[in-house]
């Protein structure tokens, strides 16, 4: 499967799915908030854990454009611009773009271990081969209804303690609420993802967490999503008062909310990916904030 890589900037800028940023920014914040918490905070580590988040996050997006792309389960998708499965990139330069993000993202990742501990080699040994093998590979745990269990485990519990780790050096309690937490809104935008695409993820075969439950028990498991981060920013709050301002994230959570439970299907899902991304930050952004404060 080959294609001329025509494609503009700003297609390559969308191919890097920027509404998941945030499933990336907001562990770094939380994580970091956490560290404050205990006078720890250290903000150049912060800044690495930052920079292999984000790489991580963007390689993955690409990796998963290339893997969908040559399988075919792109090709009858609704929703934005895929870079393989339109046929502006070839899959090898998509694959290698994706690989270059990796590669950044164990750069910083040296970093970090070769300033904290060197067993955090083998946390990024397998956040890399985590994101790979999502729709990569032979055997792709995405397809296999398991995507949401690593995006929690990742993109919460341990970007959001390792980050923590990394400048206090230690574990705490506090740093767990604050992962539960994040970890949940991460998978919230998955799960809105592919609630959006169950039609066609069943038409290719992809057999995603929302294709098992069915559409009526995924929007139901967003709401379970959404009361769990309530429930983690309640926790911190008996740390300090001041973790609920994270609760500014709940009018976007609620609109999202709202949207799903009205039935809404295909394209009209879309800007529920957007809040469910904006949930996340304004959450990390509200706990971080109040972290500061409270210590």
């Amino acid at each position: 499967m080959t294609s001329p890589d025509r494609a503009t900037v700003s297609q390559w800028l969308e191919g890097a799915r920027p509404r998941t940023l945030p499933a990336a920014v907001a562990p770094v914040l939380a994580g970091s908030g956490a560290a404050a918490f205990a006078h720890s905070f250290v903000w150049w580590k912060a800044l690495l854990a930052l920079g292999v988040s984000l790489a991580l996050q963007i390689g993955v997006n690409y990796a998963n454009d290339y893997s969908d792309g040559i399988k075919g389960t792109d090709d009858a998708r609704v929703g934005p611009l895929r870079l393989v499965g339109s046929g502006l990139v070839s899959p090898k330069s998509v694959k290698l773009v994706a690989f270059a993000f990796f590669g950044l993202g164990a750069a910083l990742g040296l970093l970090l271990a070769a300033t904290t501990t060197w067993w955090l080699l083998l946390v990024g040994i397998a956040a890399i081969a985590a994101a790979w093998t999502y729709t990569g590979g032979p055997n792709p745990y995405g397809y296999r209804a398991l995507g949401e269990v690593s995006v929690f485990v990742f993109f919460g519990l341990v970007a959001v303690l390792g980050t923590t780790f990394v400048q206090t050096e230690s574990f705490t309690w506090l740093s767990l609420a604050a992962a539960l937490g994040i970890g949940a809104l991460a998978c919230s935008i998955l799960v809105a993802n592919n609630l959006r695409d169950i039609p066609t993820d069943i038409e290719t075969g992809k057999r995603t967490l929302a294709v098992v439950l069915g559409d009526r028990r995924s929007r139901q498991f967003l709401l379970v999503l959404f009361l769990v981060a309530l429930g983690s920013l309640a926790w911190a709050g008996t740390f300090t008062p001041w973790a609920l301002l994270g609760l500014i994230a709940l009018p976007v959570a609620a609109r999202a909310y709202v949207t799903v439970a009205s039935g809404a299907t295909g394209m009209a899902l879309i800007p529920v990916l957007r809040d469910a991304g904006l949930t996340e930050l304004l959450y990390a952004v509200g706990l971080t904030i109040g972290l500061v404060i409270g210590r």
